[in-house]
């Protein structure tokens, strides 16, 4: 057993967090997580309605006794309205924690969360960001350097810069995300003065996640350089397999486009490689630590195998800095 400044906040074994990934992070996953001692964080940007989401937090429960959160999102697309229902269910259901990111703070939702003993962690890109989440009252925030998959922030700073740049401006805890997937980015995480990591790459190579086994499979094989970063231009960057799907996008932020040349490309439809496996015309996202993704585990082993390896590495590290 790990004990951090998170692990207490969480209720915890291990300092690891399974992000809420949209889509993917249904039940099964976040279970699975959270029984091996992490946490789970179910994503609720899928549902319709505050009943579907309380089904899934029951079903979630259904599979473990251990902790789990929801990750809200503050970004303005979507129906922003649910998420005051959301925050009820959650609250009548006693989740243990939220996980928020956005254009905006999570200044709105504070006071009732934690009239309801729910811990709050807002995920940033920037120090700038982490102070205005601690000063709006989170208990906790997830900094992300430029190495995570999905969306980006507008900074193109790495994670090894961002953390402890972070840790030196916040005094709450602060967990590290973007390139991390075993356990040298949890110890190096942690001697950059996080209390903790997050994680979404590694977790969609889990028999527990459902994106598709053909996406899986692209993983296994898949390098740190088949992936692109697209949309530039219209403020909206994310990294994606680089394939036929995305080639005309790359070429043509290459070139300069503008946002108005670029806006078609991104927006025309395109199948999913992620639901469809379809890797070669479809589009998906990744962080850059798929390049250490070498084969599909469950949850538990992916934890397990994070936690006994660090364990090593303490050893190798002693063995390197003795004690005089």
């Amino acid at each position: 057993m790990f004990k951090t400044r998170i692990t207490e906040l969480l209720g915890i074994d291990y300092p690891i967090v399974a992000g809420g990934m949209r889509n993917l992070s249904r039940a099964e996953l976040v279970a699975a997580v959270s029984q091996a001692g992490a946490m789970g964080i179910l994503d609720s940007s899928r549902f319709a309605s505050a009943d579907e989401l309380r089904d899934e937090i029951k079903k979630t429960r259904s599979l473990t006794d251990k902790p789990f959160g929801i990750n809200i999102t503050l970004f303005p697309w979507g129906d922003a309205s649910l998420n005051d229902r959301f925050i009820e269910v959650l609250v009548e259901e006693g989740v243990r924690a939220v996980e928020t990111s956005g254009f905006k703070g999570p200044g709105e939702f504070i006071e009732r969360l934690h009239a309801g003993n729910v811990k709050l962690i807002h995920k940033v890109a920037s120090a700038r960001h982490a102070v205005a989440a601690e000063r709006e009252g989170a208990d906790a925030v997830t900094i992300v350097g430029f190495e995570q998959g999905g969306a980006l922030g507008r900074e193109d700073a790495t994670t090894f810069i961002l953390v402890p740049r972070t840790v030196d401006e916040v005094k709450i805890p602060v967990l590290a995300g973007g390139g991390i997937g075993d356990a040298r980015g949890l110890v190096a995480a942690l001697a950059l003065g996080a209390e903790g990591v997050v994680m979404g790459t590694r977790f969609l190579a889990t028999t527990e996640c459902p994106v598709h086994p053909g996406f899986k499979e692209w993983m296994v094989k898949a390098r740190e350089t088949d992936l692109a970063v697209i949309g530039h231009s219209v403020g909206r960057k994310s990294r994606v397999i680089r394939n036929k799907a995305t080639e005309d996008i790359i070429d043509a932020e290459g070139k300069g486009a503008s946002a108005d040349e670029l806006r078609p490309l991104l927006e025309r439809d395109a199948p999913s490689a992620m639901q469809d496996g379809d890797v070669i015309e479809g589009r998906g996202g990744s962080g850059q630590v798929v390049g250490l993704v070498n084969r599909v585990m469950s949850a538990r082993e992916v934890v397990q195998e994070m936690v006994t390896q660090a364990l090593t590495l303490r050893k190798r590290l002693d063995e390197m800095l003795p004690i005089s």
